[in-house]
Order: C-alpha cells, then structure tokens, then sequence
C-alpha cells in the first residue's frame, strides 16, 4: 500500500496521537486505526497482537491511538518533570498516574572519535542505556505499567530474551503489580537474573513459540495484561507501550538545538522503538518544530526488512536464519509492517549485520568514547559504517545513533577470556609489565 504524502501523514499523526486520561470511563483514547489500511477499531478493542483484523492475513499491521484531545505541540506543553512524563500531553496517561523510575532524558553525545573511524565526523551517540534498568526499554514499559495500572490489572507478562522482561519486571515492582516474563534457552544469563532480582516470575521454555501460547492462554482465561507480542506474524508490541519510544525523537531534537539529524540509526527486531521514533520526528515536523525529517536506518540481523524494501511488498517474508546472531536481542527472522512502513516513509535504509566484526566495534565504541553498548546496540554503528562505505551516507551528513542498552546486559556473551587478568605479586612487577606492555608512562 503507497505511504500518504510525509506532511499529512505528520499532521494526521500529530492530530490524533495524544489526549486526556486513559481509564476504562474516561479514556484519553477515542479510537485505534490500523496503520496500514486505515481501518477503526474501537478504543476498547482486544489488544491481543494480531492487528488489524482486516489486514490480518494478507499484510499484519499493528494499531496506534486516536486520541480524544490531541495536541499539536510536544515542546509547547512540556513540564519540568525529570522523566519522560513532562511529554506527558503527548502520552496515553497523565503525570498523576505515571508509573515512573525516571526513565528519559538520555545524553546524546557527540561522538567525535569513533565518527572518525566511521568516516561520519558529525556522529552523536543517544546512550539509552542510562535509563533505569539500562535499556530503551524503560520507555515503553512505564507507558505499559501505567495503563495496565490504570486499568486495575493486576498481573503483567510478556516474552523477552532480556531486556523487555527485565524493564517490565522493574516497573511492575515499582507499581505493586506482579510479573510474568516467559523466555527461551540461550537467553543472557545477567538480563534473567536482573528479571528475578526485581522479583518477577521467570518461565523459560524450549519452543519460542510456546512462550506466545502460554500467553495467550494467559490473556483469555485471566485477562493478564501483556505487552509483548504473542501471535505471528508479529505486528509490534502493545500500541499504548509504543508511544514511549516518541520521547526519544522529542529528546534528541531538544538536544540538538530544534534540529533534526539527517541519519537516526536504530538496532532492529520488531520495530517498535523504530516505529515510535518515526511517529515522535512525525510529530514535531507537524508542528512545525523541525524543519524537516530526518531518514531512519534500520540494522537488522538476518535481512527480512532489506528484502521487503527492495520488493515492494507489505508482506515481509520469514528469511532463513543463516547463522546465530550475537545480538539476540534483535534476532529475528522476520520484522513488521509498522518497521518497513518507517522506514519507506522516512527515504530510510535497512542493513543486515553479521557477527563479523561486532565484538571488535563493541570495544572501539567504549575505548574511544566510554560508552560500553550492548552487541545489539552496536549494530548501528556497524550499519553506518556500510552506508558510508556505498556512498548512501555523505562524511558531512549529521548522524544519530541509538543506543538500545548496556553492553552489561550481554556481558556473558562480549566477554572473552582476557589475558590481561594477571594478579602481580609486587609493584616491581607491575610496573615490568607496563614496560613489556609499551605503555607510554609519560603520557
């Protein structure tokens, strides 16, 4: 289906996309439209991950809020809140009823060294890893916990290799409400012992797919709140959740001085932080707070977005999984609709990225900038340095690139054996070895 012109697609998004209060009797959503085909469904419709119905079997399409009193300005409403709740105008529930830890207002770092290396001098680092469970995450699950609060849940659960479980396990703590995560073997050791620290409850299972039938046994017979999805293919998570990841566009223009960058590069699965941030840029470029639209780049792992945008279609294709990804968190054999429609929207890319090469950039990241990113979170840099590469991204180009995690998260899968971890048994020694080493000592 053709993408609407960019501007009233940002005007139609920026009419509808935020409002009043989100309870069961006054809810600050009127309605939900299918982002593909335009379709209503009605604001207490069933959110059980299958979409639209009607574009169900020919193109999955995820929904997004129609809200009751939208507003067309998210800088112009903004409080002086210290979390992403000071959009909350522009969110599906008020300040009063936020479920918060903080979360937001991530640094956007310039990023001068490794830009360098890229080929890219103009490079800035949003480290979403300084939220408060380590990943981008946190911005959608205290929209999450918050509607599901609302709306007197009282468990929340969803499927996670790591980091969606550990953020929404946080937050269901903070509210008082308990946690389900189900997940697979394989999944990292340090994101499964965050998730019970935080005292949820941990199902691993053999077969992916079990983890989607558990719940949605679990959303029929006792009405759990899940914000994962739990049906394929996939559409996205849960729309409300999605409209977290809007704060991270807003942020990182109020950062950069009412601008847009020309590149925003992403690490890719489902596409729901990619999704949000587009409708996040849609909206400020409706209200006339940038000038224009920067284009999205999607780094991906086994390649179904870049096949879908060079064959036109809606329907992305499950690709064969080649290799076992290193980013697990984004290993999926098919992405979603509500991805490639970013990305079409936005003149965007999509590269898939392999193992080759990640560990070592994982490290030049934190060597030459500090910043200690996730193997996932690292696929961006990967992606702009083959962009750069095929002439796609100019040296001159302003760039942006998102950050998802801590590289902590997957510790027990960057970490190799160090050779360095010598213990010396006097300073004499230690200092022998600096020498060996050639180690400046003046410097």
């Amino acid at each position: 289906m053709a993408s609407r012109p960019i501007r009233d697609l940002a005007h139609n998004m920026s009419a509808h996309l935020s409002g009043e209060l989100n309870r069961p009797d006054t809810s600050r959503v009127l309605e939900f439209l299918c982002i593909r085909c335009g379709a209503s469904h009605p604001a207490d419709v069933t959110i059980d991950s299958k979409g639209c119905a009607r574009c169900q079997d020919t193109a999955p399409a995820n929904l997004a809020p129609v809200y009751a009193a939208p507003h067309l300005h998210p800088f112009d409403g903004a409080t002086s809140s210290r979390s992403l709740w000071r959009f909350a105008h522009m969110l599906p529930c008020t300040e009063a009823e936020a479920v918060s830890l903080g979360e937001g207002l991530t640094p956007l770092l310039a990023a001068p060294r490794i830009g360098a290396f890229l080929g890219v001098p103009d490079l800035a680092i949003k480290d979403e890893g300084r939220n408060p469970t380590w990943s981008h995450k946190d911005r959608f699950s205290t929209i999450a916990v918050s509607v599901a609060r609302a709306r007197g849940a009282k468990i929340v659960a969803t499927a996670s290799s790591g980091n969606a479980g550990a953020s929404l396990a946080a937050y269901a703590a903070r509210a008082g409400l308990k946690c389900v995560v189900t997940t697979f073997a394989g999944s990292s050791g340090a994101m499964l012992a965050q998730i019970r620290k935080y005292g949820a409850t941990v199902l691993p299972l053999v077969s992916k797919m079990d983890r989607w039938s558990l719940l949605e046994q679990a959303a029929a017979r006792y009405d759990w709140f899940i914000a994962s999805p739990y049906h394929g293919p996939v559409v996205g998570s849960h729309p409300l959740g999605i409209e977290g990841y809007k704060t991270i566009a807003y942020e990182i223009v109020e950062q950069s001085s009412g601008t847009a960058p020309d590149w925003c590069v992403l690490p890719v699965c489902y596409g729901d932080a990619l999704s949000g941030v587009w409708a996040g840029f849609c909206e400020l470029f409706a209200a006339g707070s940038i000038a224009r639209l920067p284009r999205l780049v999607a780094a991906e792992v086994h390649g179904s977005l870049a096949h879908a945008l060079a064959s036109g279609a809606d329907a992305l294709s499950e690709r064969k999984m080649l290799f076992d990804s290193l980013a697990v968190s984004i290993g999926t054999p098919r992405s979603t609709f509500q991805a490639l429609k970013a990305l079409r929207e936005s003149g965007g890319h999509a590269v898939p990225v392999s193992n080759h090469g990640l560990i070592a950039m994982q490290e030049r990241l934190a060597r030459d900038e500090g910043i200690f990113a996730e193997l996932a979170s690292v696929t961006p840099l990967m992606a702009i340095s083959t962009l750069k590469e095929q002439g796609v991204i100019a040296a001159s180009d302003r760039v942006v690139a998102v950050v998802t995690a801590s590289g902590l998260k997957d510790l027990d899968r960057s970490a190799g054996s160090n050779e360095h971890d010598h213990v010396f048994q006097t300073t004499d020694d230690a200092w022998r070895w600096l020498d060996k080493g050639g180690l400046d000592l003046a410097s």
